[in-house]
């Protein structure tokens, strides 16, 4: 029976000729098919992961070099352009939209050998903080259907948790990659913005949104990354940085005493906030009481902007969406009313209240009126303000700490259904992952506890801009001494 634990036990297992990339790709082929209650995928590319597949084993046996992701079945959310591949951002207003080009982090990681499935549910438009919101129905949590996965990149974390793909790339525009990986209890990454080129990746909110990375293992994570990363022609935004060999300098032989992060701070309104769960808070408490114990100096500092964030975020984030989703009028491509019309505006009023679900009607109505005359300086200058005291605090932090922890989200899994009558206890479940989109820096999930109900939760782990090695491995670490 095909079984994989990591990248690296996989190629083993292949240049020892114990499995194949065909093997590999059947097995997942059957388990997407096996667990497709889940509705983890909207999409399979069942043919065309079957034939090349076959053209990597070929090629191996042939005794030709081999990619660093060689063989690795790879999902993708449904916002990632992938040439000649159907990409709807899970909305009827997209619904047949082929793409006509392929998103450049995606074609890294073909470059290197990565066969691609599959496109991935999410919460249309990557609006959403429960999976709910997509088109084609709600993904469900693999350790309790009755649950919800998080979003927006619910099918993605699904994919991962359920075993019905090696890795899976999502966006993270305020915590879509993070939350979902706390809920279904796997690794969730977000680089620093500029990291991994936006090329491709359907915008929602440009200056926040970045391209992240479920795996079970630090070390998949860091290797994808790796993949990933770097300059690109077509997205003026991307980091000019070099890349660094994340996967070789977290191993620990090589980073030993030189740069494993020492000085961790965490923000005391995070753990004494009203919506935290008491059993979260509990753990996380005594997690942080422990790491002490072994030696790193872990301080409370205040963070009295926490109640800000989330009102800045969404003030900015809808208005940047308003702006990017004008683009879809029924015109030049996606859906377009059939119903009869009496002028333009009547066109782009009944095609877009037909493509559009209510979440993103929400939103870009949100951001409409931000952005209008008279309230413009009220609320998005405001924001923006906020924000820009929000990038002063984190670089003082960071110029003390190496790391800041806190919770994930606040609580473990819902259930279906259970907050869709609130837009407001929906957005609160973002409270502790927005920050990090808000200034740019690199955070990360990673599932170190399970709560007395039975759901996973995860520790946020963020540090200073371009220091995912520290990030990386301070978390590496920490699953270790889990297991």
């Amino acid at each position: 029976m095909f079984r994989f634990t990591s990248i690296k036990d996989y190629h083993t297992a292949l240049n020892a000729a114990h499995t194949t990339c065909t093997q590999a790709v059947k097995y997942y082929l059957d388990q997407i098919t096996e667990h497709a209650n889940f509705n983890a995928y909207l999409e399979v590319f069942s043919k065309e992961a079957l034939s090349y597949a076959a053209d990597l084993d070929t090629e191996r046996k042939q005794g030709k070099s081999i990619g660093k992701l060689h063989g690795v079945v790879i999902g993708i959310k449904d916002v990632l352009s992938y040439k000649g591949h159907t990409v709807s951002a899970a909305s009827k207003i997209l619904e047949n939209y082929t793409a006509v080009y392929t998103a450049t982090a995606i074609q890294k990681l073909v470059d290197e050998g990565a066969i691609i499935i599959g496109r991935q549910n999410c919460d249309e438009f990557a609006m959403g903080s429960s999976n709910e919101n997509s088109a084609y129905g709600p993904v469900k949590n693999a350790i309790d259907i009755t649950k919800v996965p998080g979003g927006s990149s619910g099918g993605s974390a699904v994919s991962v948790q359920a075993g019905l793909s090696m890795i899976s790339i999502g966006s993270d525009t305020g915590g879509s990659v993070r939350q979902p990986a706390d809920f279904c209890g796997v690794v969730g990454l977000k680089p620093s913005y500029g990291r991994i080129s936006r090329y491709g990746l359907i915008a929602y909110a440009s200056s926040f949104d970045q391209i992240g990375i479920f795996s079970k293992t630090i070390e998949d994570a860091a290797l994808v990354l790796e993949v990933m990363a770097g300059e690109d022609e077509f997205d003026s935004t991307v980091s000019s940085k070099p890349v660094p060999a994340y996967s070789k300098l977290i191993e620990r032989k090589e980073i030993e005493n030189t740069t494993s992060p020492k000085k961790i701070a965490y923000f005391k309104e995070t753990l004494f906030h009203p919506g935290l769960d008491a059993e979260i808070k509990t753990q996380i408490e005594y997690y942080l009481k422990d790491l002490t114990a072994k030696g790193y100096i872990v301080e409370a500092i205040d963070f009295s902007l926490l109640s800000y964030v989330v009102p800045t975020y969404y003030v900015l984030t809808t208005a940047e969406a308003s702006s990017n989703l004008s683009r879809y009028d029924g015109i030049k491509f996606g859906h377009r009313t059939k119903e009869s019309i009496t002028d333009l505006n009547d066109l782009y009023k009944k095609t877009r209240t037909e493509g559009f679900g209510e979440e993103v009607q929400r939103r870009i109505l949100l951001g409409s009126f931000v952005l209008s005359a008279g309230y413009f300086d009220a609320y998005f200058t405001k924001a923006q303000q906020v924000r820009q005291k929000l990038v002063d605090l984190t670089n003082s932090v960071f110029s003390k700490y190496d790391l800041i922890l806190s919770p994930t989200v606040p609580t473990t899994a819902f259930g279906l259904g259970e907050n869709n009558h609130s837009a407001t206890e929906m957005f609160l479940a973002d409270i502790y992952t927005v920050y990090a989109n808000l200034v740019g820096i690199p955070a990360i999930s990673i599932p170190l506890f399970t709560h007395s109900n039975g759901m996973p939760f995860g520790l946020q782990v963020m540090s200073a801009s371009f220091n995912e090695v520290g990030l990386l491995s301070f978390s590496k670490e920490q699953m270790n001494n889990k297991i």
